[in-house]
């Protein structure tokens, strides 16, 4: 004899000591049974609707509905929803696909009892969606205030200096991306520290795990930036910049150390050996660089062994809605399908960029300047050490034994042609040899890249250099490479007319460049239309770049300014960016010009310092 019985509002079925819960089906044909349970039976049927949350730090699926503008959680039995649900003692029938959702729960093999992991949330959206099947989702509003598991007491034991409350979220966040096996993209607007982000991820994951392995793949021009922050803010963290003629062809080397940062073009050449590692993160900064799926690069960066994959980036989808799949296929392999599929089904629209949008915003955590400005200070200094190219290197090293055999002579003109030459090769030989001057100068990439950013954020820069012929450079390929007014003052301008030039730059609506003379306009003019700020030429006098910093940095200004100092290592320009760095200690500060007194232990540490003999060390 059947008996049936209702525990915590689902009915059950007990025949022969078996007790089996009953689907809306089985119940409508047993009505007649159930009478004894006190139900009655409605008419009307709910809605249910699936609803991703979360509950103690955790993603969990539910099935819920509404009745009276209340809000009802539908039970289970045996790891599936029920089809129906029992409100003060009433039974409704509940519309929706169970067995659509059935089946992807069976494909992705998710218990709804249990916590979701990353990566079932995010394919279970993905086939609800694929199914017609709508949805809630209470995890992509919340997912840059995650609060799970913070180590903030390894943290604090492992980096040097604390960050602010917007870097611990995005570290948090990125350390529950990790340990759900899911890659992500950290893509703060620029100045907001996401190296520093990173660095902190670095130093958890070598803290909890013996052994751990990192990736970092950036462009040239930020190899030696990586290294320098990771000993600044991790120095217990041993890194190795991979690059130059002399780097190591034996994978076992580079299991010495925890942190490896290379190029893009060394990972396609040395794939073979890098693969020999199973890495525990693969970096790509700058990772806008991938957004081109049939590049090389991009396909040798995807061939990377890796467990979880990160690409950090200011700039995350710039033009078409394929650099979005190529991102995310990066940083989560297979996620959006085929590109083929991907762009059958999106197109470049706003449309297809709203279809999209529910799927990749978990993926990703951008934060804008104007949204932490209350956590940063005023005015953020940037330096930007950079390693030169092979080629550039060649040539600064055979003009560096030629000032040298002129120490003793103490000739300005030979340390001016170093200087000269650190700005770019077409400026110190004359001759423009190919017609992307990124292409040949590390320093000059770096400077589009920065300059890329503040582009498509139409704000407004001010790029510092005391070299005529690089101001005509940086005028000519800045206007042609982003579409932008590019203005200029050099020491040539009248002084009459420098306030009008200023004038007109600070009326123009959008992004707009000034390329400055730090002497000529240095001093006495405001420019607090501009809020970046760019040295691209160090000075040997602290007090003539301080003076060019605050045209920007100045009362009026109501943004927080980005002061970004861009100095190549192991040449002259470090020697003076340590000159500066040394008085700027000094209450009182000698004022030393370019042609006035330098000091001749500077110079000889100048004529001494190679860009050759530094490349590939650790």
């Amino acid at each position: 004899m059947s008996k049936y019985l209702i525990k915590d509002n689902v009915i059950f079925k007990e025949n022969s000591g078996e007790t089996i819960a009953l689907s809306a089906v089985d119940i409508y044909d047993s009505k007649e049974h159930l009478e004894n349970l006190g139900l009655s039976f409605s008419k009307l049927s709910l809605e249910g609707k699936i609803v991703f949350s979360f509950k103690d730090a955790h993603i969990v699926v539910s099935l819920v509905t509404r009745k009276n503008n209340d809000e009802y959680g539908v039970k289970t039995a045996n790891r599936k929803f029920l089809d129906y649900i029992i409100i003060n003692n009433t039974w409704y029938y509940l519309t929706f696909d169970n067995e659509s959702f059935d089946k992807i729960i069976d494909k992705l093999r998710i218990n709804i009892d249990e916590k979701l992991d990353f990566n079932q949330y995010l394919n279970c959206k993905l086939e609800l969606k694929k199914s017609n099947i709508d949805y809630v989702d209470d995890v992509s509003e919340k997912i840059s205030e995650i609060k799970a598991y913070s180590p903030s007491d390894i943290i604090d034991e492992e980096i040097n200096g604390s960050l602010f409350t917007y870097q611990n979220i995005g570290f948090n966040w990125l350390s529950f991306m990790y340990r759900n096996n899911c890659g992500a993209v950290l893509a703060d607007e620029m100045g907001l520290g996401k190296t520093l982000q990173i660095i902190a991820l670095f130093a958890y994951l070598r803290k909890i795990k013996n052994n751990s392995h990192f990736l970092v793949a950036c462009p040239l021009s930020l190899l030696e930036n990586w290294k320098r922050e990771i000993n600044k803010f991790a120095p217990n963290i041993k890194v190795l910049v991979h690059h130059g003629a002399n780097r190591t062809g034996l994978y076992k080397k580079l299991l010495d150390y925890d942190v490896i940062v290379t190029s893009y073009s060394n990972i396609q050449s040395d794939l073979g050996m890098i693969n020999m590692i199973d890495w525990d993160l693969l970096v790509v900064d700058e990772a806008q660089n991938i957004k081109n799926p049939y590049a090389n690069r991009t396909k040798f960066l995807k061939e990377v062994n890796s467990k979880c994959r990160i690409a950090v980036t200011g700039t995350p989808f710039e033009n078409h809605i394929e650099d979005i799949w190529s991102i995310i296929d990066f940083v989560l392999p297979d996620y959006l399908g085929t590109l083929g599929s991907f762009k059958k089904e999106y197109i470049d629209d706003i449309y297809s960029a709203e279809k999209i949008e529910p799927l990749i915003t978990p993926l990703m955590l951008r934060r804008r300047v104007t949204e932490v400005a209350d956590d940063l200070p005023p005015r953020v200094d940037i330096s930007q050490p950079i390693i030169m190219t092979d080629d550039e290197a060649v040539l600064y090293e055979g003009n560096r034994k030629n000032a040298f055999q002129s120490l003793k002579e103490l000739k300005i003109d030979k340390i001016q042609k170093l200087r000269l030459f650190c700005t770019h090769p077409y400026v110190y030989s004359g001759k423009n040899l190919q017609s992307d001057p990124s292409l040949v100068s590390s320093k000059y990439q770096r400077l589009c890249e920065i300059v890329e950013e503040i582009v498509n954020n139409e704000e407004k820069v001010l790029i510092f250099t005391s070299f005529n012929k690089m101001n005509e450079l940086l005028v000519s390929d800045l206007k042609k490479r982003f579409s932008i007014p590019v203005l200029s003052i050099t020491g040539e301008t009248d002084v009459k007319h420098r306030q009008s030039i200023i004038d007109d730059y600070s009326n123009i609506e959008g992004a707009a460049a000034l390329i400055l003379n730090p002497k000529a306009a240095g001093a006495g003019l405001n420019i607090t239309a501009a809020n970046h700020v760019i040295h691209y030429n160090l000075e040997w006098n602290p007090a003539i770049e301080d003076q060019a910093s605050a045209r920007a940095y100045r009362r009026g200004q109501s943004k927080t300014v980005f002061i970004y100092r861009l100095f190549y290592v192991g040449t002259i320009e470090e020697i003076i960016n340590e000159k500066i760095l040394r008085k700027r200690d000094i209450s009182n500060v000698a004022i030393i010009g370019n042609q006035g007194d330098i000091d001749k232990e500077d110079l000889e540490r100048a004529l001494n310092i190679s860009p050759i003999g530094g490349m590939g060390n650790a």
